[in-house]
């Protein structure tokens, strides 16, 4: 148990009230935060409180109050974290790296000539994942059509997002923007003109699946290609948090994590914050794999493709070959 003094709880709430302040991307919804976190320290509201993981509960409770915001949070870490910006985050992506495949979890081809890229839980800086990454979409690139699986996509980083854009758009390509308080500028995200290996391209059938969990930059991908006409998002509507943090470390074990910028889309000026991204075929999660497969053998029987993969898809379209499963004959 990592048990707190009322001082420390004063302490902690106040430091994080004007972190709120001093950050948060839209100023006045960051003053008036404060005052909710001042008004309810004075109120009483946390004297019960006795450990930090119950004072970390109580804070987001509030901090989201406001607006809504699930990026502004006080987030408890089990493990002491370092005393410097975004060293909470740091450790808790090299953790999450190490024990997930560095973000990609599953390639897998199904029956048709479908590729299956999951990725998850994050979206991991490059510097952690790029090798992993690279190859998992270099796997993918030959196939007929592609499913990116997003739905227990977290977070991430734009970088990233914009790296596998990369692999999915034959042309550089303007995805995003973002607008950060603290310079008062914008920087545009674009998709790179170079990567390494082959790339899946532009021009073939392209799916997204998602669900209420998908967050941050697993819906920043997804929105910057449902916006730009690149991809169809199969599953449910997404879970809305559009302005990237930063993380304060406020007690070794507690991280106040501010929003410091929004994001912007190139296409129309709006994003995915609170409403999140609505699907353009809505199924439970469970069932999107399997509505975007059978959507893509149809796009793939329909092409004019004479292909090994195009003959499987109208197969399995016209009833003749076993199911959707990735099973082979033996040779």
């Amino acid at each position: 148990m990592t048990a707190l003094q009322p001082d420390e709880i004063t302490r902690i709430v106040e430091e994080t009230a004007r972190l709120t302040t001093d950050f948060y991307v839209f100023p006045d919804v960051g003053v008036e935060t404060a005052a909710v976190l001042g008004d309810r320290l004075a109120a009483g509201r946390y004297a019960e409180v006795t450990d930090a993981e119950q004072l970390g509960a109580l804070v987001t409770e509030d901090l989201q109050s406001v607006n809504g915001d699930r990026h502004l949070r006080l987030k408890f870490h089990p493990y002491e974290v370092p005393d410097v910006k975004d060293g909470a985050l740091m450790t808790e992506l090299t953790r999450k790296a190490e024990t997930s495949l560095g973000g990609v979890p599953r390639v897998e081809r199904l029956a048709g000539g479908v590729a299956v890229l999951k990725l998850a839980p994050i979206l991991f800086p490059l510097s952690m994942t790029a090798d992993t990454l690279t190859a998992g979409l270099n796997l993918v690139a030959g196939a007929e059509a592609l499913v990116l699986d997003l739905r227990e996509c977290v977070g991430g980083d734009p970088n990233t997002v914009a790296y596998i854009c990369g692999y999915l758009f034959d042309e550089p390509t303007h995805l995003n923007t973002l607008y950060d308080r603290e310079t008062e500028t914008e920087r545009d995200y674009w998709s790179p003109p170079h990567v390494p290996g082959p790339r899946f391209g532009g021009g073939k059938p392209l799916a997204v699946l998602t669900s209420r969990a998908t967050f941050s930059a697993g819906e920043e991908l997804t929105y910057d290609l449902k916006q730009l006409g690149r991809a169809l998002v199969y599953g449910e509507r997404t879970g809305g948090g559009a302005n990237p943090r930063q993380g304060f470390t406020v007690h070794p074990h507690l991280e106040a994590t501010i929003p410091v910028a929004r994001a912007i889309s190139p296409v129309d000026g709006t994003n995915w914050e609170l409403t999140g991204i609505a699907p353009d075929v809505e199924t439970e999660p469970a069932e999107a794999l399997e509505a975007a497969h059978r959507a893509l053998l149809a796009e793939i029987a329909a092409s004019d493709s004479d292909s090994l993969s195009a003959a499987e898809a109208r197969e399995i379209l016209a009833g003749t070959a076993a199911d959707l499963g990735t099973a082979t004959d033996p040779v």
